[in-house]
Order: structure tokens, then sequence, then C-alpha cells
């Protein structure tokens, strides 16, 4: 085999190897931000039908996989009712209703005091306290408490505001 011939080989292979490699990068962490906000998406369904469940807080993580991921899945999830009633008014911080509020608060306090009877270290379960009481905290002191009439103004009001932003993109 001549030089020529096989510097043109080893180039050719050199090239298809960095492409691969870089595709490969690149892509992998789309695809594990599409997998985590598809698995999120799910479980937040699953919270808006099971009223155990709170479904706001995955569908925000959905829609921060979702961000990174890809544009063109971060569109369909913004045009999703769930991301509409759920996201939009959490992260605009509008507020939530008190039934919202206490249902949260309550199965992650379930969830919580869980753990802390299981675990037999005293400074996690410190730590778990300390997190529970921020967490109210947050919870009280932090995110707004509208009233259901409020809500549903306030839902309407984000849905007529991004039925026209979607009317300006079409155009």
């Amino acid at each position: 085999m001549s030089v020529e011939v096989f510097c043109c080989l080893h180039s050719a292979a050199y090239k298809i190897k960095n492409k691969v490699r870089w595709i490969t990068i690149k892509n992998i962490k789309s695809v594990i931000f599409v997998v985590l906000g598809f698995i999120s998406f799910g479980v937040g369904v699953a919270g808006a039908v099971l009223p155990v469940l709170p479904g706001g807080p995955f569908f925000l993580f959905a829609a921060f996989c979702f961000g990174k991921s890809s544009k063109r899945v971060e569109n369909w999830f913004k045009g999703t009712t769930f991301y509409k009633e759920y996201v939009v008014r959490l992260r605009e911080n509008k507020g939530m209703t008190r039934k919202e509020k206490i249902r949260i608060n309550l199965i992650a306090d379930a969830f919580i005091i869980f753990s802390v009877i299981y675990v037999d270290m005293i400074f996690v379960k410190v730590i778990m306290v300390m997190l529970c009481m921020i967490k109210h905290y947050y919870f009280i002191r932090k995110i707004p408490t509208v009233t259901p009439e409020e809500a549903k103004d306030i839902r309407a009001a984000l849905s007529n505001r991004q039925n026209i932003d979607l009317t300006k993109l079409n155009a």
C-alpha cells in the first residue's frame, strides 16, 4: 500500500472517529434530559390525576429537562395544558391556593417523617427535620396564597397571554 493511500485512509478514519465521538458527546446530554423529562412528566400526570401525589414539582422539573434537551421537545411541552396549568403560574410566582399548599406539604411531610423513622443516623434525622422546617417557611412566606377564584383568573390571564404569544409566533 502506498503512503498516499495509507494517509488518505487514516485521515478518513480519523474524521469518522471524531465525528462519531462528537455526535455522541453532543447528544448524550440531550437524550438524558429527554428521558428524565418524560419520566418526570409521567409522574406529574399521575400527580394531576391522583390526589395524593403533587404534580406541580414534577412538571417544573420536566420543564427544566425539556428546556435543556431540545427546542422541539420544549415547544411541545409548553403547548400542553399541564404546562399552562402548573408550570407557568408557579414559575412566575403568581401563587398557590391554600388547598394546594396544604396537600403538597402533607405529602412531603409524610415522606420526611417516614425517612426520619427509618433512618438510624441522628445527623441525617436532624437535616431532614431542618429541611422540613425550611420547606414550611418557604411555602408560608415566599409563595403567595391566592383564593381559588384568583387562581382561576390567573390561569385564564396566563392562558390568554400564551395564546397571543403563540399567534405572534405563527404569524
